[in-house]
């Protein structure tokens, strides 16, 4: 038999995977980093009496949330230039103070400000986009966080690298220097259609071929980005993509407020995912993103923050609330997009996303043990009838209480496991100081 050395006993426990299951009251049996088994509290005590038990009795458990597009490094940028249009925010904002400021110690700091955040949320993997992919890979291991560093690429010097052929050189370096990790894998991501070449496209696509892993971007994210390419390549941004090869399984299409119902059937005939990010998209004035539409297409489509500079938070659950209320909004359907689905969207779907679903995303024997324990007890979140629409539409991140990546704790009643709120809190105000006072 199996070592189980945990045993999580819950109020709740929704294991996402059968879908809108809810099992009450349950256990869940971890050996090492591995979920073993489900069962009821009383047939757990009687088969696991050497386990250590954690007992949450007004919890429900679930899987850790999957943020499937952030910038993290960008939590030292959070509130810089809020309410602006994307390119007037982008251009004359972002960029310039990334061309000051960006560097190692920039993205380690980002980076370790964001894990703390997220923790607390409860979210257990997310999908980075930025600079110095190396520097992220390497605190992610660090913090013993789940992520998917993206190789950035785009057609104008950086701090990371000064050319096209830098890029690809240092982003292969990086590829293969974290390449078996278990916690940390790695993806392409060019930045858009609007920054990126053909040249680099194609080489990217051959690279994603090769090595089997995703294509992260942003596409079709404002209506602008769309009439810029008819102009210049006299097609959408999307077709452009299509004709060059990089419409599949591997794609990794971020926002996709823009879509005609040729592309949504594309999209699903292809086996594309979308990242929805509503409260950045809302916020932005960038559009809608076609959800319900999406959904009922069968493309998966998991939910994102993106960068705390555009959100300006990583709050996945507020973003579950959004994704869903936006979706029953903009489709005059009061049952689109429901409360399991939200859910599912926030967990499995977005583990599918990232090429993860058979390791996390869902509370099933085999899996990694990625799981959060959140507080229904709250005045906030009484009575409870129904756990999963509880936590997708009253519930706030600061109910999660407890955090687990691979078997390991993270959180633990509220508190950060192994991180020093303190020297954070003191490094980003020394951010603060720096960014202000160019």
């Amino acid at each position: 038999m199996i070592e189980v050395d945990q045993v999580l006993e819950a109020r709740w426990v929704v294991p996402v995977e059968p879908h809108r299951a809810v099992l009450e009251p349950h256990a869940v049996a971890l050996a090492g980093d591995t979920i073993v088994e489900l069962l009821p509290i009383d047939a757990a005590r009687q088969k696991y009496t050497n386990a250590k038990r954690v007992e949450l009795p007004e919890h429900a458990l679930i899987p850790g949330l999957v943020n499937t597009h952030t910038h993290n490094p960008m939590t030292l940028m959070r509130g810089l230039a809020d309410d602006l249009p994307l390119m007037t925010w982008l251009q004359q904002h972002i960029w310039p103070a990334e061309a000051r400021v960006m560097g190692p110690e920039f993205v380690r700091d980002g980076v370790e400000l964001a894990i703390a955040e997220m923790l607390r949320g409860g979210t257990t993997c997310c999908n980075e986009n930025y600079f110095f992919p190396d520097v992220q890979a390497a605190t992610y291991l660090r913090h013993g966080f789940r992520a998917v560093v993206g190789l950035p690429f785009i057609e104008f010097p950086s701090a990371w690298a000064k050319s096209r052929d830098e890029y690809f050189d240092k982003n292969l370096a990086v590829h293969d220097e974290f390449k078996g990790e278990k916690l940390v894998t790695i993806a392409l991501a060019p930045h858009a259609p609007y920054t990126v070449s053909d040249e680099s496209f194609a080489r990217i696509r051959v690279l994603s071929d090769q090595l089997d892993i995703p294509v992260h971007l942003h596409l079709h994210e404002t209506a602008q980005e769309i009439e810029d390419s008819r102009k210049q390549y006299g097609q959408r941004p999307f077709a452009r993509l299509q004709a060059l090869g990089l419409v599949d399984e591997r794609l990794i299409a971020v926002h996709m407020t823009q879509l005609t119902d040729a592309e949504i059937a594309a999209c699903a005939q292809r086996g594309v995912s979308v990242a929805h990010c509503p409260e950045s998209n809302l916020k932005l004035a960038s559009g809608f993103c076609p959800a319900e539409k999406l959904r009922r297409a069968g493309v998966n489509l998991g939910l994102g923050t993106d960068g705390c500079a555009s959100n300006n938070d990583l709050d996945m659950f507020g973003e579950m609330r959004a994704a869903a209320l936006l979706a029953k909004g903009v489709s005059g359907d009061a049952s689109a997009f429901d409360a399991a689905f939200a859910l599912r969207t926030a967990t499995l779907n977005g583990a599918r996303a990232l090429g993860l679903a058979e390791r996390i995303g869902s509370i099933e024997p085999g899996k990694q043990a990625d799981l959060i324990a959140v507080r229904l007890d709250a005045l906030e979140t009484q009575p409870v009838y129904n756990a999963i629409s509880q936590l997708v539409y009253a519930t706030g991140r600061q109910q999660v209480s407890d955090v687990w990546i691979a078997g390991v704790r993270k959180v633990e009643n509220g508190a950060l496991c192994a991180i020093d709120v303190d020297i954070l809190r003191e490094k980003a105000c020394n951010w603060r100081a720096r960014i202000a006072a160019v």
